[in-house]
C-alpha cells in the first residue's frame, strides 16, 4: 500500500504537470487551474511517501517537507478553487476582482506565489530525505534541493513588485518560466515514479 500511494500519487503529478504545461500553450486558464488543483493534491502524497521512506536519522527533515507541502497545498487549493467558482462566476466589483482574480496580479496571485515559495521548501527537506545509493538517488535529491532555491524568488518577487497587470511582455514571460518548471519538475514524478518507488520495495 505504501507504494502504491508514491508511484499512483507520482503519476498523477506527471500527468497534472504536462495539463499545466499543455494548458498555457493553450491558453486555457481554467485548464491550468484545475491541474494545479491536481498538482497540489498529488504533491503531498508524493512528499509523505519520501518521508515515509527515509531513515529513522533523516525522518525530522520528511517530517518538515510534509509540513510544508501541506501549507502549499492549503493556499493553492484555496487560490485556484476561487478562480473555478467565485472568479469564473462573475460578477465581480472591480476591488474584489483585483484582489481575487488571478489575472489581476493581485492578493491571490501573490498568495500563489507565496504557495509555490512553500512547495520549493518542501522539495528542499525531502530532498535531504533520501540516502543516495544510486544514480537515481542522486538525481532526485539533486532536483529536489535545486528546486527549493525557486523558495527565494518566489518569496522575493511579491515584495518587489515584479509583476503587475501592466509591466510589458509579462503574460509571455510568466509562459515561459512556467513551462520551464514544468520541464524541470516532470522528472521528479517520474524519477519518483519509475525508479525510486520500486527500488524501495514497500508495500
Amino acid at each position: 500500500m505504501n507504494k502504491k500511494i508514491g508511484t499512483v500519487a507520482a503519476k498523477v503529478n506527471i500527468i497534472a504537470v504536462a495539463g499545466f504545461a499543455l494548458s498555457m500553450l493553450l491558453g486555457s486558464n481554467f485548464l491550468g487551474y484545475i491541474t494545479s488543483i491536481f498538482i497540489a493534491l498529488s504533491f503531498v502524497p508524493m512528499m509523505c511517501t519520501l518521508c515515509f521512506f527515509a531513515g529513522q536519522e533523516r525522518k525530522a527533515a520528511g517530517y518538515v517537507s510534509v509540513a510544508f507541502a501541506t501549507m502549499y497545498a492549503t493556499i493553492i487549493l484555496l487560490v485556484y478553487f476561487a478562480q473555478c467558482t467565485t472568479v469564473q462566476m462573475g460578477g465581480l466589483s472591480k476591488q474584489a476582482s483585483d484582489l481575487l482574480d488571478y489575472q489581476s496580479y493581485g492578493l491571490f496571485f501573490h498568495y500563489d506565489l507565496m504557495g509555490y515559495g512553500l512547495m520549493a521548501l518542501a522539495t528542499f527537506f525531502a530532498g535531504l530525505t533520501i540516502d543516495v545509493k544510486n544514480r537515481a538517488d542522486r538525481w532526485l535529491k539533486l532536483l529536489l534541493m535545486i528546486h527549493g532555491i525557486f523558495s527565494i524568488t518566489c518569496f522575493v518577487m511579491p515584495v518587489l513588485g515584479v509583476f503587475s497587470a501592466d509591466m510589458p511582455g509579462g503574460y509571455w514571460i510568466g509562459v515561459a518560466l512556467l513551462e520551464f518548471w514544468c520541464i524541470y519538475f516532470l522528472p521528479v514524478g517520474g524519477i519518483d515514479t519509475f525508479v525510486y518507488c520500486k527500488q524501495e520495495g514497500l508495500n
